[in-house]
């Protein structure tokens, strides 16, 4: 069995948790290093097998041989670039930063490192990848959230957009997924993953709605291809961050266990 020491970038609610299975335990994988803001003043967290080394972004690439990236998008490329260039392995949850930076995937291919794209709060980018594998005609998401999740998006500041009182749904943004990651740059990764996953952040079409009603994320996405039509809907549980679903940590634990594994299952 292959064996992997496995760093994290960014400790808030999907960091930590993380970090908790893998000091619970996971076969193959071995948690090695946490990047933190002051090695010197790592956060307070209840380490069962001993705590991992603390250091800084940049220091993540010579402790580890595979790297969950779980940050603010305005780190991304410091996180990414050392890792890749060592030819190592990036997950990456900031998918929506991975557009502004596509330099990295080239970078990634020159030294042998791999970006892996976890399903994060999404479904369905397995059937997605493998519809890409013929013609894709039309790729549709359309995503509805809690207020507490959209309040102060870079779009809806810049557009005078109000939503903190609505009483019903409304349609705040139809567009594509590379417009919505800068607009939306803490919501929707999961409209990029399901882009890069099939026709691109350019031709997939995006709607989001804020609704008050709900009190989770909800994200359908409807395909038509030429082998398969289909839709796919999931409703997530938020995590302690609202603009998380509580099943992006356990997408990136799932991904880790495939590294590792005896049995793969889904494309």
């Amino acid at each position: 069995m292959n064996s992997f020491r496995v760093g994290i970038a960014g400790f808030g609610a999907i960091g930590q948790a993380v970090a908790q299975s893998l000091d619970a335990g996971l076969p193959g994988l071995t948690l090695a290093a946490v990047a933190v803001r002051d090695p010197n003043a790592p956060p307070a967290f209840g380490w069962k097998n001993g705590a991992p080394t603390f250091t800084t972004i940049d220091g993540l690439a010579d402790h580890c041989d595979v790297v969950v990236e779980c940050a603010p998008a305005a780190v991304f490329r410091d996180i990414a670039e050392p890792v890749l260039r060592a030819g190592k392995k990036m997950v990456v949850l900031s998918s929506g930063a991975l557009l502004r930076h596509e330099d990295l995937i080239g970078i990634a291919g020159q030294h042998g490192g791999q970006v892996i794209v976890p399903s994060g709060a999404i479904l369905g980018l397995d059937a997605i990848t493998a519809a890409a594998e013929g013609v894709i005609h039309s790729v549709t998401m359309i995503t509805r959230k809690p207020v507490r999740g959209l309040l102060g998006a870079p779009y809806l500041t810049e557009n005078n957009i109000d939503i903190e009182g609505i009483t019903e749904p409304r349609l705040i943004f139809r567009g594509s997924p590379r417009e919505a990651a800068v607009g939306f740059p803490a919501n929707l990764n999961v409209a990029v993953s399901v882009s890069l996953a099939g026709i691109g952040p350019d031709r997939t079409t995006l709607e989001i709605w804020a609704d008050p009603s709900l009190e989770r994320n909800v994200h359908r996405v409807e395909v038509v291809s030429d082998s398969a039509s289909f839709s796919v809907e999931i409703q997530n549980i938020p995590s302690a961050n609202p603009k998380t679903g509580r099943i992006t940590a356990q997408s990136v634990i799932a991904a880790l266990r495939k590294l590792t594994g005896p049995l793969r299952v889904g494309t």
